[in-house]
């Protein structure tokens, strides 16, 4: 039942009467985009007309007058566009600083998993997350982590099951439960995994999937288990398979993965409303050099799509989708979020508003409020190695190890066999993953072919998806000294050679995010990664974003772990 309330529903009505009042004409609005042609979602068409602005909301479209007017004339307005799913922390920086990088493209919305923090953090990390993001002007909504531990076999920084997220459905910026990886689980009855789903419905929440190339018959396990979408599809089939069961499509193009063109042909009016526009994980330099939504944007129209079906797949089907029923359309009652672009050739966004407040013109951005994080949650964020020291002994084995072969290209391995020690001439190389969570002394060892390295070590905590400290070097020494000076910085990368560091990004918070501004992130990143390459790292390979993948036992053919080698193929360790 609706309850009034004194003082916030007064203001509330108030504000209410005002808009009607300003939609009727009888008042001017706060801003009016005069002459505005604009994509019209419903109607599948440019539409013309003055829009008008009062509270934040779009008042009206027709002939308005306004405090502030200004002449769209030749341009076009778009939506603001949304982020379907996105790992905040894959930018490697603060909320607040990915926000300064995606709102002069145009996003204006961003749903986020805390997948990566919440691994190191348990549910302190979704608390520091939506600290870090509150009353931001890009509004980031949440789904929950569904899976930390990704695996059993991970040794995380937290348990979660669904009691520990039952609290977080009453916050008004959590939309449901985040990718369903443990797909194995769900389709062999798991209970830990059904009892998230079963309490992500009684909240009435949406949930996302995660489930490549499922045989038809788990696919129809996995779905009717209550997963409504999914962001893994890099083939065409695999898509129709899941859009014809009803499944809303995350088509995904960011940095470690880009399924754009293999999706293209669902970017048509048959199937183009069951999809979404997402990112997954966005580097620095991606956001930096590339942009973020309007990318993807743009890249389809250049690939063949209608520029009104990009758009409207940019922002209100995952609006719609997400049941965030004021956003992604120019139209009454909807929020003032705007893009204004000179013409869907050139694609350059000129202005972007957010609810009617213009924030930046001509890449240019206005400033904003940075959230502040509680006192004791900023310490704990920033005191998350429990480790002792490493040593050379540390890393030495008395017996063969499995070899990770690596695959052009791709994240993927190969069984390359064992070996009993480091050869770089063979390009056989350590690789260790260290438990640094809860001081367990556990580290799993094994090697590495087809990264390259010739001398000194790598070292990273951004390690998927539990971030211990993951280091491949051509020396037991010099992985230590790597690995200790990770530790030291409280998280981040280093690039190690004669017994100094040669480079590094320090990302103290959590071991996975960094306190600097994003440029003089990408900056040390861009400089670790020529270090990297200065070492014999080929050049065809990302140093870190490959090596942080090799510790995912998830992914085909063989992984490593902080208890060693294992056989995802065969679910064995070596």
């Amino acid at each position: 039942m609706f309850e009034p309330h004194t003082g916030d529903l007064q203001q509330k009505l108030e504000q209410k009467r005002r808009l009607i009042r300003v939609a009727m004409g009888q008042e001017k609005a706060d801003l009016v985009l005069k002459n505005a042609t604009y994509v019209n979602v419903f109607s599948n068409a440019l539409c013309h007309g003055d829009i008008a602005v009062a509270e934040g909301l779009i008042a009206g479209i027709g002939s308005y007058t306004g405090t502030v007017e200004a002449d769209c004339s030749g341009k076009i307005v778009l939506p603001g566009f949304l982020d379907a799913h996105i790992h905040l922390e894959s930018s490697l920086v603060s909320p607040a600083e990915f926000v300064k990088a995606v709102l002069p493209h145009g996003t204006t919305t961003v749903i986020t998993d805390p997948h990566e923090i919440a691994n190191v953090m348990g549910t302190d990390g979704i608390d520091y997350m939506l600290q870090a993001t509150e009353g931001l002007p890009v509004d980031v909504r949440f789904m929950l982590p569904s899976c930390v531990p990704a695996t059993p076999l991970d040794e995380a920084g937290a348990d979660l099951d669904y009691r520990s997220l039952e609290r977080f459905y009453a916050h008004p910026r959590v939309q449901g439960l985040a990718e369903m990886m443990n797909f194995v689980g769900v389709i062999n009855g798991d209970e830990a995994c059904l009892k998230k789903i079963l309490s992500a419905q009684s909240f009435h929440k949406k949930i996302d999937g995660h489930a490549p190339d499922l045989p038809i018959n788990a696919l129809n396990a996995y779905m009717s288990a209550g997963v409504y979408s999914d962001h893994e599809c890099h083939d065409l089939n695999d898509a129709i398979a899941k859009l014809e069961r009803g499944q809303f499509i995350m088509i995904r193009d960011g940095t470690a993965a880009r399924n754009l063109e293999a999706l293209m042909p669902l970017l048509t009016e048959q199937y183009a409303d069951r999809c979404m526009f997402c990112t997954d994980d966005k580097h620095p330099n991606d956001l930096l050099e590339k942009g973020h939504i309007d990318y993807i944007v743009k890249k389809a129209i250049r690939l063949g799509a209608d520029p009104i079906i990009a758009v409207k797949v940019a922002c209100h089907n995952a609006a719609r989708y997400f049941l965030l029923n004021n956003r992604g359309a120019v139209a009454p009652g909807y929020l003032a979020d705007f893009v204004i672009i000179d013409n869907f050739h050139n694609f350059n966004i000129e202005k972007v508003y957010k609810e009617g407040r213009l924030m930046a013109e001509s890449g240019a951005l206005r400033d904003f409020p940075v959230p502040e994080i509680d006192p004791a949650l900023h310490r704990r964020a920033h005191e998350t190695f429990h480790l002792p020291p490493l040593s050379a002994a540390d890393l030495e084995t008395s017996h063969p190890c499995g070899i990770l072969g690596m695959v052009d290209g791709e994240i993927t391995t190969v069984d390359a066999g064992r070996a009993e020690g480091i050869e770089p001439d063979r390009d056989i190389l350590k690789i260790a993953v260290v438990e640094r969570h809860q001081n367990t002394g556990h580290i799993g060892i094994g090697y590495l072919r087809g990264y390259g390295l010739r001398f000194g070590a790598i070292a990273t905590s951004v390690s998927h998806d539990s971030h211990n400290i993951i280091v491949v070097g051509a020396s037991d020494a010099d992985c230590a000294a790597a690995a200790n000076r990770v530790a030291e910085l409280g998280g981040g990368i280093v690039v190690w050679n004669d017994g100094r560091s040669m480079a590094e990004v320090p990302l103290s918070v959590a071991g996975i995010m960094s306190d600097e501004p994003l440029g003089i992130v990408n900056e040390k990143l861009e400089a670790a990664k020529e270090q990297a390459h200065s070492l014999g790292v080929s050049r065809g390979i990302d140093p870190f974003m490959t090596l942080s993948f090799m510790a995912l036992p998830v992914i085909p053919t063989l992984r490593i772990t902080t208890r060693g080698v294992f056989n995802v193929t065969t679910q064995q360790y070596m």
